[in-house]
């Protein structure tokens, strides 16, 4: 204890105090030095705000650098402040690269900066997303299918970037999908990575249509490896279908005035106020969200378009 005591003792007290302070201020360049610290130790998160912090803490260093150089002219305070510019202006350097090796085409730019960017998503972790895709936009003309009822397996997941598709089951209109909607999340929820299936709707593009495709197995790998991408995923498909389904709410009606609404899948619900609520015997089959239920009937009055 008595020698844990003399050790700190040592080294607070073997040092003399300093019983008269210095009358005149540091140079301008010892205070420029701090106030590029101050400065940059107020940078922010993400490739912008680390390109922020290391050029003024750089120049921070810098300037101390020299005012040991010239004014202090002790090699040792001169040595450690170069060394530290040393290592701001590599990582300067460095995160430099990485932001001009992050670079996309102008439509996925867009999709970024609509999507992704809002949700917090860095460019490190798009670029991955891209990547699993080929960073390939594709394009579908006009009148031409997606895919078709019966016939096309479930083999991707696709986001449409631009134009209008156009959703049927049975040749009768369901909803359409917008840009930045999934095209087959439905789908794509419905079945576990080990199973396969086919589309039980039509997916006709209405106009030209420019659309990103993961392929199924690559994405699920992409998953494997990431999972706060599979969580992002899980998120926007979750969302997507929640869109789809609200789409198909007011565009769904049974015989007799009772509407049909998905909200409650098992009570119909009377278009008329006076008439009570009435459940019918039957029970609905349950399926694809897109699937239309046994005994419901689409009206031709309601395939407004939106």
């Amino acid at each position: 204890m008595g020698e844990n005591a003399s050790f700190w003792e040592s080294l607070i007290y073997a040092h003399p105090t300093c019983t008269t302070w210095k009358q005149e201020a540091e140079g301008s360049i010892y205070h420029l030095a701090s106030i590029l610290f101050v400065v940059g130790f107020m940078g922010g998160s993400g490739f912008f705000g680390l390109l922020y912090v290391f050029s003024l803490l750089g120049l921070g260093f810098l300037c101390s650098s020299v005012w040991a150089w010239l004014d202090v002219c002790a090699a040792d305070i001169f040595s450690w402040n170069f060394i530290l510019f040393a290592i701001c202006f590599v990582q300067f350097i460095y995160v430099t690269y990485q932001v001009r090796s992050v670079s996309f085409d102008r439509e996925f730019q867009e999709l970024y900066s609509a999507l992704f960017q809002p949700l917090g998503i860095s460019l490190t972790v798009y670029r991955k997303i891209v990547l699993c895709c080929d960073a390939e936009v594709v394009t579908l003309e006009k009148e031409h299918c997606y895919a078709m009822q019966g016939k096309t397996p479930i083999d991707k997941l696709s986001l449409l970037v631009s134009g209008r598709i156009r959703v049927t089951v049975d040749g009768e209109f369901l909803h359409y999908i917008f840009p930045l909607q999934f095209l087959d999340s439905p789908e794509w929820d419905s079945l576990r990575p080990t199973e396969e299936g086919i589309f039980q709707v039509t997916l006709t593009a209405e106009t030209d249509c420019r659309y990103v495709a993961w392929r199924r197995k690559k994405l699920y790998l992409l998953f494997a490896k990431h999972r706060f991408i599979s969580r992002l995923f899980s998120i926007l498909i979750g969302s997507d279908i929640a869109e789809k389904l609200y789409a198909l709410n007011d565009r769904v009606q049974v015989g007799k005035g009772f509407r049909y609404d998905i909200r409650l899948p098992n009570f119909y619900h009377v278009s008329l106020p006076e008439t009570p609520p009435v459940q019918p015997s039957h029970r609905l089959q349950r399926g694809s969200p897109r699937r239309k239920p046994a005994g419901v009937t689409n009206c031709s009055s309601f395939h407004t378009q939106p």
